[in-house]
């Protein structure tokens, strides 16, 4: 060997250099994931906490509006992530039901479907829809509002309304039963006869005239309940039919209702 080869600096056939020490990566990838579950977690109870805020504050404004008890429940539905329609501006459908809601002299179970419901004051919402449906003593509590109308009891099997009245001649009475149609014209409920029994027998129009003469009238003409004056000036009647034992009304609200002091006053019948 010489001097030379003492301090060669060739690496030997077999050498290898050490391996670097890796620094481990779990404790990040951890702690970035208790981020996550955190962020994730405070979402949801922020997202909890608003719809709590929101479903009680429309709960409390239908309640006091509709003048009703403080424990009457009403039910409020917010369809969707809630947080993202607050910060829009409005709420995207807001869904609000109970049930005996007054309505005038009568009682109804009534849900109305809103759009674009906003959450701050001064703005129109996109419209609403309400349904209004009245079991057996509630039709007969509305139609018992009426005078003229001689009903002394009333059932609902569809598609009619059927009612029990009694004609009077010379003293004698004589129970009729009535079977009515339901429909909507011009905003107001109308009751058309179209079938008549008296005695067990069925009897048209024509013949309870002629067998009754005028007395038959209050019988055999149409029957026009005007609500306008029990529900505000932005709600308009649009459809009504029975459904197996109750009577079903669908309503239009106008979207400036909230806005507009005169759609929100009750509506004045013209007769």
């Amino acid at each position: 060997m010489t001097a030379g080869d003492a301090y060669s600096t060739e690496r030997p056939p077999d050498w290898e250099p050490a391996p670097r020490r890796r620094k481990r990566a779990w404790p990040w990838l951890v702690a970035f994931g208790i981020v996550i579950v955190l962020a994730i977690v405070a979402w949801f109870a922020a997202e909890a906490i608003a719809r709590d805020l929101v479903t009680r504050t429309i709960r409390t404004e239908i309640t006091e509006r509709l003048s009703l008890p403080a424990d009457h429940p009403v039910d409020v539905e917010v369809p969707g992530v809630l947080i993202p329609q607050l910060l829009g501006g409005s709420l995207n459908e807001v869904t609000v039901s109970s049930h005996d809601v007054p309505v005038g002299e009568f009682e109804g179970d009534v849900t109305v479907v809103a759009t674009d419901v906003p959450i701050q004051e001064g703005v129109d919402m996109g419209g609403a829809t309400a349904t209004v449906t009245l079991d057996e003593a509630q039709l007969q509590a509305l139609l018992s509002t009426i005078d003229e109308l001689p009903v002394d009891t009333v059932a609902l099997a569809e598609p009619n309304v059927s009612m029990n009245a009694e004609l009077e001649v010379f003293g004698v009475r004589f129970p009729v039963g009535v079977e009515l149609t339901p429909s909507i014209a011009e905003g107001d409920l109308v009751l058309t006869p179209v079938g008549f029994e008296l005695a067990g027998a069925e009897i048209d129009a024509a013949q309870l005239s002629d067998q009754f003469g005028a007395v038959a009238d209050a019988v055999v003409r149409d029957w026009t309940v005007c609500l306008a004056q029990y529900i505000p000036a932005g709600v308009t009647l649009t459809d009504v039919s029975v459904d197996g034992d109750f009577l079903v009304a669908e309503a239009d609200v106008d979207g400036a209702i909230v806005t507009d002091p005169e759609l929100q006053a009750n509506g004045t019948c013209s007769t």
